[in-house]
């Protein structure tokens, strides 16, 4: 990757082993402009570790890799403590690379806060996440939103892609590669956003089909959300959600996420 304005790439690097039963970071490391906090004890086992950022927000030329490692037994939730903010930029972009690795018998929650893509930005994201087999848990969930829609920004930048890999025991399992072009396509328009201004779009594994009655119900049960769940061939599940504020989609993808954490 091209160095960024930090004069290098961007790094966040975290592994989480489990020791007499309890869950901690054997390894971490970051460069400008990351840093992590401590991580948070949560009542049910797992860390919550959060990460910081000592900038604006994501600036043109930014290159970013994130690696993740989440080792037998070890159960992990990465949170971000601010909305990740693509500012605008001149011709060029923003790339970020994120690699995940769950071995058997361990979960990883990656739970990052809202993407806000400013007017004229360009940004390009690729996760590829392995899970060594069926004991290996993941849970995934993004918010996009549609800019700053507060000011009346809306899908006013210049391109938003992401593609992501989940593969199992090396098969790939779910494959999504989204490419938003707001000149060439009607965000607004039936199949994209409907006139709604966020989107969340959520991966879970699971095995147990009481769920997808839960989230359903879950989904039905708001008027300020429009959504649907879709079981894989591989057993696992994806939601797509649309609404018209960050917040209200944040509350129900963790409502959902709690509701997979009893299922687990």
């Amino acid at each position: 990757m091209n160095k960024n304005q930090f004069g290098k790439v961007s790094k966040l690097f975290i592994r989480a082993v489990t020791r007499n039963g309890t869950t901690m970071l054997e390894d971490l490391s970051f460069t400008a402009p990351y840093k992590v906090m401590n991580p948070f004890q949560q009542e049910d086992g797992r860390i919550q570790v959060m990460l910081l950022a000592a900038s604006a927000g994501i600036m043109e030329g930014d290159r970013q890799e994130f690696e993740f490692q989440v080792e037998k037994g070890a159960d992990l939730e990465f949170v971000s403590q601010s909305y990740d903010k693509i500012h605008k930029m001149q011709t060029g972009c923003a790339k970020r690379n994120t690699n995940v690795v769950v071995q058997s018998g361990s979960k990883f929650r990656f739970n990052p806060q809202p993407t806000i893509p400013f007017q004229s930005s360009a940004f390009e994201n690729q996760m590829k996440i392995q899970l060594e087999d069926d004991k290996a848990q993941f849970f995934m969930n993004e918010i996009l939103s549609c800019g700053r829609a507060a000011s009346g920004e809306q899908f006013l930048y210049r391109y938003y892609y992401n593609y992501v890999e989940i593969y199992r025991a090396g098969q790939l399992i779910y494959r999504d590669n989204t490419k938003y072009e707001p000149k060439f396509w009607n965000m607004t328009g039936l199949g994209m956003y409907e006139s709604y201004t966020h989107l969340a779009n959520l991966f879970f594994t699971k095995r147990d089909s009481s769920i997808q009655d839960a989230v359903w119900e879950l989904l039905e049960q708001d008027s300020e959300i429009e959504g649907g769940i879709t079981k894989l061939a591989s057993g696992d599940y994806t939601v797509r959600i649309l609404g018209r504020r960050a917040q209200k989609l944040e509350q129900v993808s963790r409502q959902i996420m709690e509701r997979w954490n009893s299922f687990v």
